[in-house]
């Protein structure tokens, strides 16, 4: 039972990394029709924006003798990361999918693609190849209950993860922007001519899914601190199946499912041998969408993807 409630709390922290990729590509699948194959390396880029901001933060505070809490640099390092990251989302949108935006769809996921090997490499000529260590802004506690051990690190991410979902949510479900989201993925092609500006909803959207693969770039890098410009292609690919299989139109189905395959994980190397476990994720995920083809939470409904 210890072992089963220790490897629960490792898939609740492993799930939020997943969990809070997925959300992006879910919006810009749902709502623009897109496969965004950027979005991995966007995770990627908002890891080394916050270890930036997190360094200059550390520098500054020690220039001036200043000793502010760990977490308080930690909730500013997330912001400005956030805040910077989602630009670099709207950038993406403008320069690389608004031109293909009536092009077939294969030609912008190409572009994605191609869009995510510019960043990647473009992070080695200006940073090298060598790897970096994110700064510890708050030291790790551990606690043990019950024999079950589970740190401040990991409390924290699971929590900040599950807040920045319950704020999504909230948006989507509450605001005027949210419910124009909600109205394009019922019907992609109807609504822009109902007078909702696809020029100011594809930004938006790039932008708050860049801002949460962003937050999930700086915890990501809390719990595993060093940093490689090629991190964020296999969590992306992985995060983007969890997109699909919480079914187009639902964030709530791409978070659920992000969390799911980050239990699979988990639990099949506590069951097998690791070098089972993309096997039985990927045949997990198979079983799932041939029994449900729209995913966990998609509509039949959904307009078919413009091939």
């Amino acid at each position: 039972m210890d072992a089963f409630l220790q490897n629960l709390i490792n898939a609740l922290q492993w799930g939020s990394f997943y969990a809070l990729i997925a959300l992006g590509y879910a919006m810009v699948y749902s709502i623009l029709m897109l496969f965004n194959f950027t979005h991995g390396d966007v995770f990627m880029t908002g890891a080394y924006i916050g270890f930036g901001i997190a360094t200059a933060l550390l520098a500054l505070v020690a220039a001036v003798a200043w000793h502010p809490p760990g977490w308080l640099l930690l909730v500013v390092t997330l912001i400005l990361t956030m805040i910077l990251t989602s630009f670099i989302g709207v950038l993406v949108e403008r320069v690389g999918y608004r031109p293909l935006r009536n092009a077939p769809r294969a030609s912008a996921a190409i572009t994605g693609l191609m869009i995510g090997i510019i960043l990647e490499y473009a992070n080695l000529a200006v940073l090298g190849t060598q790897r970096l260590n994110f700064p510890e802004l708050i030291g790790t506690v551990t606690y043990e209950i019950g024999g079950v051990f589970v740190t401040n690190k990991k409390i924290l991410i699971v929590g900040v993860s599950l807040f920045l979902m319950a704020a999504l949510h909230r948006f989507i479900q509450s605001s005027r922007w949210g419910m124009a989201m909600r109205a394009m993925s019922y019907d992609f092609q109807i609504v822009p001519l109902m007078g909702v500006s696809i020029d100011m909803l594809a930004p938006l959207t790039f932008a708050i899914g860049s801002a949460l693969a962003a937050a999930g770039g700086v915890l990501y890098s809390m719990a595993y601190p060093v940093l490689d410009p090629f991190m964020g292609i296999m969590l992306g690919w992985k995060a983007f199946v969890a997109a699909i299989l919480g079914g187009r139109g639902s964030i709530l189905g791409a978070a659920l499912a992000g969390f799911m395959l980050g239990f699979i994980e988990i639990f099949s190397v506590m069951l097998l041998p690791s070098t089972f476990k993309n096997l039985v994720v990927y045949g997990i995920v198979l079983l799932l969408l041939t029994l449900r083809p729209h995913g966990l939470f998609g509509q039949a409904h959904s307009t078919q993807l413009r091939l």
